[in-house]
């Protein structure tokens, strides 16, 4: 049996390994350099961190110069959830559009191209990817995120994405366990809620996490979710029986176990953040993904003392702690061995807008009639979601605005939508951008009465296409990407 010490200093540098923290500024902040020398083996990346490629690889040459294996973590699905694009719209389409190919190849090329990216600005563990089974089209959070509806679809894209991703030697985080496909609410703000059964969850939402497992993911993500199927008392981050007992238990899994963001309201407000985070790491999670929002000092000592205070009191046991720290220090081990794995093969800087076109749908009302006037781009914009953020750019104008010059755009919101766009287009071809229709009545209102006054309308779906295709023309991209936008205008542009 193994003696642990029991010293402070040896419980500080266990509470502060398990803690993967963000912070605020474009390099790297005194206090997260002092941190690193006292124990902190992870940092998380933000849109707010990234302005280049250049001053990223700038900015994790800082942290390494005070910790050389250090996890550098990243939120980057690709997709419409970027934050190394996060000012441009992303260069690679997201899962879904990869599932509406269904080339498991194709998936895991683009996983490797955005791995050698990661890799190249020192970034060494993705938050990604969503292993999801989208089975409530009206979910609010993953949408686009998921690679489909089909179980099966989403099992062998997910373990496509982590082998491509993983063969750069960055780490991937496969989420969000044990599922939060079929949700109706965004657990950003409250406790999402699944009642099914158990043998539904088994048979939907679980396969693609064992396809995971065994394509070797080095981590797996838990979700701010109640399932009382598997747990009628705690959401899946502070629930044992998820997180150990069927995880780690029945599955197998050995790898790291990250949290979902600890400030989202599902935790935070609930149980209260240090509370949260302590009961997470008894559970069975390994490290606490936090500073989405709170990126200070102040936070990551808090939840340091609640850590060690714990411990103290006999709440946490002392070995659940060194186990979690251990097994974040053996994955900041593993990626710092695999630092420069997939340089033998050539980059392919293309794949993303290759795979972007091969995922549209394109259906016409009748022959194709390119066009080569200006046009008039109405932008429906929705609320988004925070995991996607309000940063990014998305739809076709600036790509038709450089293929067809004279051509002006304008973004809509709500009632009256419609008699805007038709005014502000003043005679010219309409296209009407929209993301997830079936999920805002106003867009549909919108579409109605644009479509009965301006049949010859385009309609360009960069959300869930769920809708009926209508339009003159109607495009569905499955995604919102930069390179999405792209291949929708090409697909305009030729009629």
């Amino acid at each position: 049996m193994t003696t642990l010490a029991t010293g402070p200093d040896t419980l500080t540098r266990d509470a502060l390994a398990v803690l993967q923290p963000g912070f605020d500024g474009t390099t790297a902040p005194d206090w997260v350099r002092r941190r690193l020398g006292e124990g902190l083996a992870s940092v998380a990346l933000f849109g707010r961190n990234v302005v280049t490629e250049s001053q990223v690889t700038a900015l994790t040459a800082q942290l390494r110069a005070e910790r050389d294996d250090l996890l550098v973590a990243i939120d980057e699905e690709s997709g419409d959830v970027t934050r190394l694009d996060v000012r441009t719209g992303s260069a690679f389409p997201g899962n879904h559009a990869l599932g509406a190919v269904d080339d498991p190849g194709l998936t895991r090329a683009v996983a490797r191209e955005l791995g050698r990216r990661l890799a190249a600005c020192g970034v060494t563990f993705d938050w990604a990817p969503s292993a999801d089974v989208n089975a409530n089209p009206d979910n609010p959070v993953i949408g686009v995120r998921s690679f489909g509806a089909s179980t099966d679809l989403v099992a062998r894209h997910t373990a496509a994405w982590v082998e491509g991703l993983q063969s750069t030697g960055v780490a991937a985080c496969t989420k969000h366990f044990p599922g939060h496909g079929d949700t109706n609410v965004d657990s950003h703000h409250a406790v999402p809620r699944i009642d099914v059964d158990a043998d539904t969850l088994y048979e939907r939402e679980l396969p693609p996490f064992r396809a995971a497992i065994a394509a070797g993911t080095r981590a797996i993500m838990s979700a701010h979710i109640l399932v009382p199927a598997l747990d009628p008392d705690r959401p899946g981050t502070l629930s044992s029986r998820i997180l150990t007992e069927l995880l780690r238990g029945e599955l197998g899994y050995q790898g790291l176990i990250v949290t979902d963001g600890m400030e989202m309201r599902a935790i935070s407000g609930t149980y209260g953040l240090e509370h949260g985070v302590v009961l997470a790491i008894a559970a069975g999670a390994d490290a606490i993904c936090v500073g989405g929002g709170l990126c200070d000092e102040g936070t990551v000592l808090g939840l340091r003392d609640a850590l060690v205070a714990a411990v103290r009191s006999g709440e946490l046991p002392e070995e659940r702690l060194a186990d979690a720290a251990a097994r974040v220090r053996d994955l900041a081990r593993w990626t710092a061995e695999a630092r420069g794995a997939g340089t033998d093969t050539a980059p392919h800087p293309e794949i993303g807008l290759i795979a972007a076109r091969r995922a549209l749908r394109v259906t016409r009302t009748g022959a194709a009639s390119p066009l080569n006037s200006p046009l008039y781009v109405a932008q429906f914009e929705p609320v988004r979601n925070i995991a996607v953020g309000d940063q990014t750019p998305w739809g076709v104008a600036a790509e038709l605005e450089r293929l067809l010059p004279g051509t002006t755009a304008g973004s809509f919101t709500g009632d009256g939508a419609a008699s805007q766009v038709l005014a502000a287009a003043d005679g010219r071809r309409i296209v009407a951008v929209v993301r997830d229709e079936h999920r805002h009545p106003w867009m549909g209102a919108a579409l109605d009465t644009l479509l009965a006054a301006r049949p010859d309308t385009v309609v360009v779906e960069m959300g869930l296409p769920q809708a009926a295709p209508r339009g003159a023309l109607h495009i569905a991209t499955y995604g919102a990407a930069r390179v999405c936008g792209v291949a929708a205008a090409e697909a305009v542009v030729a009629g």
